[in-house]
Order: C-alpha cells, then structure tokens, then sequence
C-alpha cells in the first residue's frame, strides 16, 4: 500500500490514472456493442487513422487532438457509408483505411522531423505525454460520451441485438449506428495518448470479449468489462511505471493475460456443467 502511495504520488501518474480510468470506462461501454455487431475491426482501423492525423498534425503545428478527433469521425462515418451502401465488405474498407493511414503517416513523419520522442509517445503510449490541458479536455469529452450513450441507451441496445425489429420499431437505426461510430472515434483519439494508436483498439475489444467469455446478458457483460478493463488498466499502469516500458504494451498484456484466465474458468466451468 505504501508503495503505491508512492506511485501516485506523481503528478503524471495521477493524470493517468484519472483520464486512463475515464478512457477506460467509455471504450468499455462502447466495446461490447462494437463485438456484437462485429464491428470490432472498425477500432482498429480507426487507430490507424489517428495515427495518420497525429502525423499530419505535427507537420503542421497543431494540437493532435485538435485534428485527429474530426478526421477520425469523418473516417468512421465514411467507412459506415461504404459497408452500408455495399460498396465494400466492411474487412476490405478498413484494410484500406488502416494502411492508406499509416502510408500517409510515415510519409509525412519521414518528409517532416522524422520519427521523434513525441510521435513515438503517440504511436505507443506514454504515461508522461500528458499535460494539464489534455486532462481537461480528455474528461469533458468522456463525460460527453458516456452521458450520450446512457441516454441513447436502450435505443443502442436495440441495434445491437435486432437492427430489423428496431427499423420496424421506427427507430432510426443509420442515425444510432453513425452515432456510435462517433463515441468510438473520440475514445480512440483520447486513448491514443495513454495507450498509443497502434494499441488503443485492444482497450476497446479486450474488456467485451473477456467479459463474455462468463456472462451471458447485456448488462453484466457490460459491468464486467468496465470492471476488468478498470482493473487490468491499473495493474498495467503500475507495471509501466514500475518496469519502464511503454504504458499501453503493459495494459495490453494485461488484459490478453485476463482474457486468458477468463478463458481458462469459462471452459472449467462447461466441463464442470457437463
């Protein structure tokens, strides 16, 4: 207890814990619905998309959150647009987003300053990357997110589960799914600080599919994922600190090593039942 006392008895480590825990609880909210509907892949390429913003915005100057939050909600809505419409599956929509993004990035980090310590601290994550403002905005915009979506609650549950009763239910079903994609593009943005953009979305699926490897109901698939996910974020925090390796690979391992044990009680469990 001591010594954890002592961890977060640093500024930055308070800062992460506090916009880490906010990050966390949205992208666990959002997640189960994402692997539901299997759209667990849009995180994903998402991630990649932030990646390509972010390097565009230190070519030029600005804030990356400034920039990357529009450009990734437009690239979600875009890649809904696409998949809807059957233009393209939705896995060759995001093969494409994901590596046109990434192409872009590195050509913009490679013609710009090249790969430095703060694209680098984006890319992978880093407990000191952020400062006072990006606490600020980080919380003000989760809060945002997890108001929408209890609100939008059990119109989201509808779609999740039944998007043709919800059409003949005259809900509006393209709004809720673009509305959704929206949630997820600025939980990645806010993530990408703490956990990198290269693993952001791992924050986003590793919660869902852990919690469903026991539970069975919407809800308590969703409380134990913002339970776990809480707790493996933690735990993973503590050890970046602890281990000096990059935040967002510790969470990460983290939650693969709860995925695993989870896993493990949930085949117990069938035989025992068998």
């Amino acid at each position: 207890m001591r010594e954890l006392i002592n961890i977060f008895s640093n500024h930055f480590m308070l800062r992460a814990l506090f916009v880490g825990l906010f990050v966390t609880l949205c992208a666990s909210l959002l997640g189960v619905s994402l692997v539901l509907k299997r759209y667990s892949m849009i995180g994903d390429g998402l991630s990649h998309v932030s990646y390509g913003a972010l390097c565009i915005a230190f070519a030029l100057g600005y804030s990356p959150f400034y920039l990357s939050i529009p450009v990734v909600i437009v690239a979600a809505i875009l890649l809904l647009n696409l998949t809807e419409k059957g233009k393209l599956k939705s896995d060759a929509a995001i093969a494409i987003f994901s590596a046109s993004s990434l192409a872009i990035g590195v050509i913009v980090t490679s013609l710009s300053s090249g790969m430095n310590t703060e694209v680098e601290s984006y890319m992978f994550g880093s407990i000191l990357a952020m400062d006072g403002s990006d606490v600020i905005l980080s919380v003000i915009l989760c809060s945002v997110v997890m108001i929408v979506f209890i609100l939008c609650y059990h119109a989201i549950f509808t779609i999740t589960f039944d998007e043709d009763f919800a059409r003949s239910s005259g809900l509006p079903v393209r709004f809720y799914n673009r509305l959704l994609s929206i949630l997820i593009a600025i939980t990645i943005v806010l993530g990408m600080r703490m956990m990198g953009a290269m693993l952001i979305s791992s924050l986003i699926i590793f919660p869902a599919v852990t919690a469903m490897q026991l539970f069975r109901t919407y809800q308590k698939v969703i409380l134990s994922a913002i339970i776990t996910s809480s707790i493996c974020f933690v735990i993973g925090l503590i050890l970046s600190y602890e281990k000096s390796i990059p935040a967002g690979a510790s969470i990460v391992v983290t939650n693969l090593v709860t995925f695993l044990l989870f896993l493990i009680v949930s085949k117990l469990k069938w035989r025992v039942h068998v």
